[in-house]
């Protein structure tokens, strides 16, 4: 089997994420993860919090915290919120770590022996109130793009667009508010990515008809405009430093690396984080050195972060001349909206994960998301959607068909799998409906479709309703006990096939209906097309528990109060 290293854009250190982070990257990683595990895959899942650069710093601040502390405590609040949501990373690290430092400075070092980095002088803003120079995102202002009067000094929250502090209108000192700023000249290490526009250009071309249409043409904008030699480096107290065996002036002045800079040379970082727990059984560099031929890399994240992932580091990795694992496919989202506004972490408007939990168990959210996910265009969160999804689809469909067949059996036949009669031709209409609806889950999953698989999903879980209706099993006891009892066998191990094949988007409930079976052994990960006809996994005698209800249907009292809590509009 391919071995396939995944990773997801890194949550910034700054504040528990909303939904829209976790549906944009984290999420839909994991249920890719989990489906290939369950495939008999080597999947290697490598997260971390991106700890470092001016977000880091202001939170810090605003807590009266060292950074350094902040973070500690940040990372293992953000971690917590991710356990809850049951997110099977490998290792979710931190891009301050000793490992990705002694990377970073590595690939540093390398661009600059090929000549990919300059220093450089430049006029950069510099607060007299402040008594320091201010880096991209300690300057806000009016993007003059679009006119959004809280645009930072690096990019623009509303239209995106990359900028630099002195492009702003009416600039302003994010530390204290001054607008008294001057602009001076300081020294700066810049990434000639000019110099790599060609091969950047090339490397994109071999591969942006496999990625979605939305990361090939934001990767092809960006070289369309031609790609420009940006700043590496930052005045800041906290990040990775530059080295002063190459650069020592400015080593000596403080300067660290831009975030931006060393955030992605953190995916390798946390992979030696990862391996240095047990390096006798764990080989990072097998995962990232001279491994285009063994490892399939697939890269998860929202379209904010396509340009850098798609553009900017993979130039970063032509320019080190090392052969060093680039992306092979960049599976790229929209935006999920609140009520059609953007959710907004710096705003505090929208659901934020922690807030999530502390209102219904994480597969409730797992499963909306990930069939709602914002892969063609952006996608709006609402209350009233989120509670229809939920009774429909989770209480409905698969909650209740579980309840229902296993308490009725319960009931009429004791609490073993119940024998009955042979199968049928509604038995072997029913394989048959299964096994293609199985192959067209594994086709929407195998191509990272997550809505579609989520429809091919809920469509085997309709399958099992609609042979429960047709067969009857509480009229047919009436009639015909053995054939009542073949039908409810039957749909028992619709329940079996269901908990293994779900495991990748509700896996909290998929453990819970698959130990509702006391098997001695069971082992399946997956479902063959065969096993999925036969429907022959649980035999009768086996032993079986009611489980508790799976999801509880949401009232309009909980709608309400949802609404009345969060809001029923974005402003």
């Amino acid at each position: 089997m391919a071995r396939h290293l995944i990773t997801s854009a890194l949550p910034y250190i700054n504040g528990i994420k909303h939904l829209g982070n976790m549906v944009g990257s984290m999420l839909p990683a994991d249920v890719y993860s989990r489906y290939l595990r369950q495939r008999g895959h080597d999947v290697l899942y490598i997260c971390a919090t991106d700890e470092h650069g001016t977000p880091a710093e202001l939170a810090a601040k605003e807590q009266g915290l060292p950074v350094d502390e902040f973070c500690a405590q940040a990372h293992d609040a953000q971690k917590a919120v991710y356990d809850g949501f049951a997110l099977a990373f490998d290792y979710f690290g931190r891009s301050s770590s000793e490992q990705n430092v002694e990377i970073t400075q590595h690939f540093a070092r390398r661009l600059n022996e090929n000549g990919f980095i300059e220093e450089r002088a430049i006029r950069q803003v510099y607060s007299p109130t402040d008594g320091r120079f201010l880096p991209d995102r300690y300057v806000e202002g009016t993007c003059p793009h679009c006119g959004y009067d809280k645009a930072r000094g690096d990019q623009c929250e509303n239209c995106t667009r990359v900028l630099d502090p002195t492009d702003l209108i009416n600039p302003r000192s994010a530390i204290s508010g001054s607008t008294d700023l001057e602009v001076r000249e300081t020294k700066h290490l810049f990434l000639l990515q000019s110099k790599l526009q060609h091969e950047v250009e090339e490397w994109v071309s071999r591969h942006e008809a496999d990625w979605p249409q939305l990361a090939s043409s934001i990767a092809r904008k960006w070289l369309t405009e031609g790609l420009h030699d940006r700043a590496i480096t930052r005045d800041l107290d906290w990040g990775v430093p530059v080295p002063s065996d190459t650069w020592p002036e400015l080593a000596a002045e403080g300067k660290v690396f831009y975030v931006w800079f060393d955030a992605p040379i953190e995916y390798i970082g946390a992979t030696k984080e990862w391996a240095d727990l047990d390096p006798e059984n764990r080989d990072w560099k097998s995962w990232w050195y001279e491994a285009d031929d063994t490892v399939r890399y697939t890269e998860f994240m929202a379209k904010d972060n396509v340009p850098f992932h798609t553009v900017m580091f993979p130039a970063t990795e032509l320019g080190v001349r090392e052969p060093w694992k680039k992306v092979d496919y960049v599976k790229a989202f929209n935006w999920l909206t609140y009520y059609g506004g953007k959710f907004s972490t710096s705003q505090k408007r929208g659901v934020f994960t922690d807030q999530a939990l502390d209102i219904l168990p994480a597969d409730y959210w797992r499963y909306f998301l990930i069939a709602n996910a914002p892969e063609s265009d952006d996608s709006s969160f609402t209350w009233e959607h989120f509670t229809a999804t939920v009774n429909k689809d989770l209480a409905d469909t698969l909650g209740n068909f579980v309840n229902r067949v296993l308490s009725f059996s319960k009931k009429r036949f004791g609490e073993e799998v119940p024998a009955g009669g042979e199968p049928g031709e509604a038995e072997a209409k029913l394989g048959e409906e299964i096994a293609r609806l199985l192959a067209e889950y594994e086709t929407q999953m195998e191509a990272l479709q997550f809505r579609k698989a989520a429809a091919a999903l809920r469509a085997l879980w309709s399958a099992g309703n609609s042979y429960l209706e047709e067969k009857a099993p509480w009229l047919e006891i009436k009639t015909d006990k053995d054939g009542a009892a073949l039908t409810l066998r039957t749909a028992m191990n619709l329940i079996h096939l269901y908990a293994v094949v779900s495991e990748p988007f509700i896996p909290a409930t998929a453990k819970a209906m698959r130990e509702a079976f006391s098997l001695e052994a069971d082992t399946a990960t997956w479902v063959t097309a065969d096993e999925a006809r036969a429907l022959t996994a649980l035999t009768p005698g086996t032993p079986f528990t009611v489980p508790p209800v799976l999801f509880a249907k949401l009232t309009d009292e909980d709608l309400e109060t949802y609404k009345e809590r969060f809001g029923g509009s974005p402003e």
